[in-house]
Parts: C-alpha cells; sequence; structure tokens
C-alpha cells in the first residue's frame, strides 16, 4: 500500500522535474512511510514519484518507480494484486529480482499489453504506468474503487496522484471549486465520481484506464472501460443461480474463504478490524482458521448505548483470537475532529470516519494489514433500502395517477421542486421536513421516480425538501443512463449502492483513514468473483429473512453460538447530535455562521439556520445534514 505522484507535459530539466514529482508525494509520507523513489523523463516532460508501505518484498527489489528489464515501462502502483504467485507462474521463467507484486504487474504488461493484463488481475489498485516505446501514460484503476486515483489538467500538464493534496502541491494546481460537486455532497454527504471537488481535478472512475499518448493535450486522453459492474450483475442476473439456499451457503463460504485466504498474504504482521457484527466475525472466523492467534481490534465508545464492544471480545474469545480493545471517551474523539478535514482529504459527510480513523491508529501500532467488512452489505442486502425500496415501489406501482404525475414533475428541475417544497412547508407554518407539507414533496418525488434506483437515492438524501443552494444536484438515477435489468427492485437497490455509497463513501473513508495510520485495509467481501456470485443470487437468499445476508448469517451460525451470530445490524454510531449541542456547539456555529455562509455564495444561509435552531432547541434532530456541512466548512478551511 503506497501513494504515487506525477505529471506528463512537464516543463524544465531532468531535476526540476523530480523536484515537482517528489514534491508532491511529500504529502503521501503517511501513505508510504518506508521508501521514497522518483523518475523522470525530461524529452517527454514525464515524472513519476512514489512513497511506499512495504508489506509484500520488503527488500529493495520492491522500490519504485519500477522500471521493467527492457526499458520500455516504468510504473509506479499502490495496492495490492492477490493472484500474483498465480500469475508469476503463468508467466513461466524470468529473471525475478525479488517477489513483489509491481515486478509481476511489469511483466505482464510487457508480455500480455495493459488491457489483457489488467482483465487478469485480482486486487485492488491505482497504476500509473510509462511507456516508453509509444510514449503513452496509462492511468488505471481496481474495479470496486478501492483505491483512489484523481487527474486532471492544470497549466497545460496532465497531473494525477492518489490523493488531492498531492496535486495541490504543484505548481499549476488550479484549486477552482467544483460547484456541482459542492451541491451533491450537499445532497448526499459525498462526493460522486468521477467528480472532485475542483473544477479542474477528476477521480478516475472504477474499472478504467485513461490513456495519454505523446503530443494529445486536454480532451485528448482516452476513458476506457476494462470492467463494468453492471455488466457484469445484468449478466448474472440473466443467468441466475438455481441451486438451493445450502448450497448456495456453502458456494459464498468457499468463495469468501479464498478471497480471506488470498488477502492474508503479507510479509508483515496482518489483523482484523472486528465489531462483533455479521460481516467482521465471519471474516474473522475464516481468517483464524489460517493464522492462529490472529490479531483483531476493536474500539469501546464508553458513553455509547450502542456500543458493540463486548460482543466483538465474545467473539474474539470463542475463536481464541490477540484481541486488542481501545475504550474511548468523549475528550480522545473530540481531540481527532479537527484533524479529520486533512485526514479525509476531501469533504466527507460520515461520521464514521472518526471511530474508523481511532481504530486504524489502534491497530497501526501492532500490524500493517487489517481485513476489513467493507461490501458485505451492498453485495448481500444488509441495509434497509434493500428491504423499504422494494415495498415503496410495489405501493407506488398501486397508484393509478403515478405515471401522470411522475411526468409532469418530470419537466421540472430539481430547483423547481424544492422551491415548492418550502413553499407547501411554508403553508403549514413552518419550514420542517416533518411536517405535511414537505412530506407531500417526498411523496411527489417518489411518484416521479423512473426505477427503484432513484428511490434509493431519497433514502441517501439528505435536506430533503430543504437542500441548500448552490446548483441543483441531479437525482441518483441519473448517474446510470438506461434502467438497470435487473431481476427486482431488492437487487437494483444493492447495484445501486454498490456503484455509489460503497465507492464514493466507504471506499473513500476506510481508505483514507487507515492510510492516515500507514496501515493497509484488506476487503476480502470485494473480490470481483465473489461479488458476481453474489449478483446471481435470488433476492431471498440475501435481502430476505431478519436482518438481510441470510446467506452469511447461515455461515456464521456454523461457526459462532446464536447469541453471537443471530444481531441486528448497528453501524458505528457516534453521537454528533449530542455534540453539536454541546462540546462542538462553538466551533460548528462559527462554522455555520450566516455571516460565513452568506460570504462563501455556496450555500442559502436561511435554511442552515433555521436546521441549527431547532436542533440547539430538540424540536428536530438535523445532526446528519448539520455533520455534512459542518465537514465541508472544516474542509474548505483547509484550503
Amino acid at each position: 500500500m503506497c501513494g504515487l505522484a506525477g505529471f506528463v507535459r512537464g516543463t524544465g530539466d531532468g531535476p526540476a522535474l523530480a523536484a515537482a514529482a517528489a514534491e508532491m508525494a511529500a504529502s503521501l509520507v503517511h501513505r508510504g512511510p518506508d521508501d521514497a523513489g522518483v523518475w523522470s523523463d525530461p524529452a517527454a516532460g514525464v515524472a513519476l514519484a512514489f512513497r511506499r508501505l512495504a508489506i509484500i518484498d520488503l527488500s529493495p527489489a520492491g522500490h519504485q518507480p519500477m522500471s521493467s528489464p527492457c526499458g520500455r515501462y516504468v510504473l509506479a502502483f499502490n495496492g495490492e494484486i492477490y493472484n500474483a504467485e498465480d500469475l508469476r507462474a503463468e508467466l513461466g521463467p524470468v529473471a525475478w529480482r525479488g517477489h513483489s507484486d509491481t515486478e509481476v504487474l511489469l511483466a505482464a504488461f510487457s508480455r500480455w499489453g495493459v488491457e489483457a493484463s489488467l482483465a487478469r488481475l485480482d486486487g485492488m489498485f491505482a497504476i500509473a504506468l510509462w511507456d516508453g516505446e509509444r510514449r503513452r501514460l496509462t492511468l488505471a484503476r481496481d474495479r470496486f474503487g478501492e483505491k483512489p486515483l484523481y487527474w486532471g489538467w492544470c497549466g497545460g500538464s496532465l497531473l494525477f496522484a492518489s490523493e488531492l493534496k498531492a496535486l495541490r502541491r504543484h505548481p499549476a494546481f488550479d484549486s477552482a471549486l467544483d460547484r456541482d460537486a459542492v451541491a451533491a455532497f450537499l445532497r448526499w454527504g459525498w462526493i460522486p465520481q468521477p467528480a472532485s471537488p475542483f473544477k479542474a481535478i477528476r477521480a478516475l472512475p472504477p474499472g478504467f484506464r485513461l490513456e495519454l499518448d505523446d503530443g494529445a493535450g486536454p480532451g485528448g486522453e482516452r476513458l476506457l472501460p476494462y470492467w463494468s459492474a453492471r455488466t457484469v450483475a445484468e449478466a448474472q442476473a440473466a443467468a441466475p443461480f438455481r441451486g438451493n439456499f445450502a448450497t448456495a451457503v456453502a458456494e459464498t463460504e468457499a468463495r469468501l474463504s479464498a478471497s480471506v485466504a488470498r488477502r492474508l498474504r503479507a510479509d508483515v504482521p496482518v489483523g482484523v478490524f472486528l465489531s462483533g457484527g455479521i460481516d467482521s466475525s465471519l471474516l474473522a472466523c475464516l481468517a483464524a482458521e489460517r493464522v492462529p492467534g490472529l490479531k483483531s481490534f476493536t474500539i469501546a465508545f464508553t458513553a455509547s448505548a450502542l456500543d458493540e464492544s463486548r460482543y466483538a471480545a465474545k467473539v474474539a474469545h470463542h475463536l481464541g483470537l490477540d484481541h486488542t480493545e481501545l475504550p474511548v471517551d468523549e475528550a480522545a474523539a473530540l481531540a481527532l475532529i479537527p484533524d479529520l478535514p486533512a485526514l479525509l482529504d476531501a469533504p466527507l459527510g460520515d461520521a464514521a470516519a472518526l471511530p474508523v480513523a481511532l481504530l486504524s491508529r489502534l491497530a497501526g501500532r501492532q500490524v500493517r494489514v487489517a481485513l476489513s467488512g467493507d461490501g458485505a452489505d451492498e453485495l448481500f442486502g444488509g441495509y434497509k433500502p434493500h428491504v423499504a425500496v422494494p415495498d415503496l415501489w410495489r405501493a407506488l406501482d398501486r397508484i393509478p395517477a403515478r405515471r401522470l404525475v411522475g411526468g409532469l414533475l418530470g419537466i421540472l428541475p430539481a430547483a423547481a421542486i424544492d422551491r415548492l417544497a418550502v413553499a407547501a412547508a411554508d403553508a403549514v407554518g413552518r419550514r420542517r421536513r416533518s411536517h405535511p407539507g414537505l412530506r407531500l414533496a417526498k411523496l411527489a418525488r417518489d411518484l416521479g421516480a423512473s426505477a427503484p434506483a432513484a428511490l434509493v437515492g431519497g433514502q441517501r438524501t439528505l435536506w430533503r425538501g430543504l437542500p441548500p443552494r448552490v446548483t441543483g444536484a441531479r437525482p441518483i438515477a441519473t448517474r446510470f443512463g438506461d434502467p438497470f435489468t435487473l431481476a427486482d427492485a431488492a437487487a437494483e437497490a444493492m447495484l445501486t449502492d454498490a456503484l455509489t455509497y460503497l465507492p464514493d463513501d466507504l471506499c473513500v473513508k476506510t481508505d483514507r483513514t487507515t492510510m492516515a495510520a500507514s496501515l493497509e485495509a484488506r476487503l476480502p467481501f470485494l473480490d470481483h468473483g465473489l461479488a458476481a456470485f453474489a449478483w446471481s443470487l435470488p433476492t431471498e437468499f440475501k435481502a430476505g429473512g431478519c436482518g438481510g445476508k441470510a446467506v452469511l448469517r447461515a455461515a456464521l451460525r456454523a461457526r459462532l453460538p446464536q447469541e453471537l451470530a443471530e444481531r441486528p445490524k448497528h453501524g458505528l454510531e457516534v453521537p454528533v447530535g449530542s455534540w453539536l449541542r454541546g462540546a462542538l456547539k462553538d466551533w460548528a456555529g462559527d462554522l455555520l455562521s450566516p455571516a460565513r455562509l452568506a460570504a462563501q455564495g455556496l450555500i442559502d444561509p436561511a435554511p442552515v439556520a433555521m436546521a441549527w435552531d431547532e436542533h440547539q432547541a430538540r424540536r428536530k434532530d438535523w445532526s446528519n445534514e448539520l455533520w455534512g456541512l459542518v465537514a465541508l466548512q472544516a474542509w474548505l478551511r483547509t484550503l
């Protein structure tokens, strides 16, 4: 796990190019504290820089940027290739210098080419490859977006890096904000890829590669998909799993077990994040079968009614894990909050980033790699919308006038509907989303939904009926073009989350918080073969039953006592609502002051002031919405 940075179309001699790239990479030392490297080609105006966190092959043979023996390719690679040993065997006799997966990647590109090699990879990765023979830059990103990679044209150069902070170190960086991205953040609490908070910068979409040939300028790059979650999911739905539930459980368990085994490979200590929930407990069971005395980590919020650390401790005791628990009081949690904007690198309204950052700091003191359960809910139906959306879709279909109302709403822009919602709320006396006017506005949006994906967007939307005005953010369903061709609304809801919430929120949160602690997170549920199998399963094997994730629960029941295997889902709850009325009131109140918002010109201060006053008076809990605004304002202060 590492950090990369670089550019093409740079100017200056070799030392100048190398110095500029090294300065960019210096901001990524947390991603790679073990080694640093830089390479440049003045004739081509190319520079690559790297920070290394050594996980596989700790020797200098794993140093990057790495050149191929033939001299044609130079590679900077962030991530892990879990099937590297299989690829090494397939490549046959090669004069290997070490046993890093970086060296395997270079050999694969040399033998099979970039496109064919990407199709063979099982891993998480962000890749920057310079082909000196073709004078071509290739950027590539893994299938689910586990590893970040940003790029953009600034001052005639194409810049790229693992994090925005590295791009901001380049002297040509363009810091103009993308108002549409800010609007989308206010609607969802995350910035939907490929957008970034900056106009000039984009995130490379998951499953894509970018190619830029020598002489091509802005607009001359090619964005090419090599894998599509939607395409695979729709293909699997067309040829669904025909076995019974027991067979589905056995196959899911076998695939997940193989994924865990591949992700345990490392030349450094490996552990597991253990919350006591279904996903992490199942990973711990499978990993403990292969690693006796496996280290596990959890945090305990001492003042939280939803603290689950006691269940994590019971799971660890049952499995014989080497368990570490970190009690966290309010003071310790609050002390980290000022660091979150720089740590997260971009606005993120997910308050769970705080406990994950604390957990990563704990684990990072003992291990370099930790398994995490991200992706299980999206693939196996673990969220409430996966049940609520199908029910709502069926109810809407029984409303005779729905199509007519939807057609009428379809000609109105989102901003107009928002104004109607506020006007309706005014008619009943107060602007509160729980009032009848705003409920009617939400119903009107649901009636106008063209597909279940649009309803998922409604379930995830913040500021329902009262969005602070920036520019109108597009509904989530518009990102997918044509409607999905899946088995049912539940399958559409799960895939929608896998295409949006997973890469835009969860993978961002996990990558940034773990890498801030120089810790590599590995996500066994995001094995693309396991994902394809999950998409073939009928809904009742996933979202069906109490709490969803039926096949995962069944697999866990065979390994843990019932009290540990049959628990309802709880997220990492953070008491931001009470903090905004107490310890964070002055800090947050200053960030959200009407004068500050009016001076910025991004957000309408009026609804924010209304929400703040109602939250302080305990008339309405606006903690999620206000936390997102605070996250945005705190990040803007870092610019």
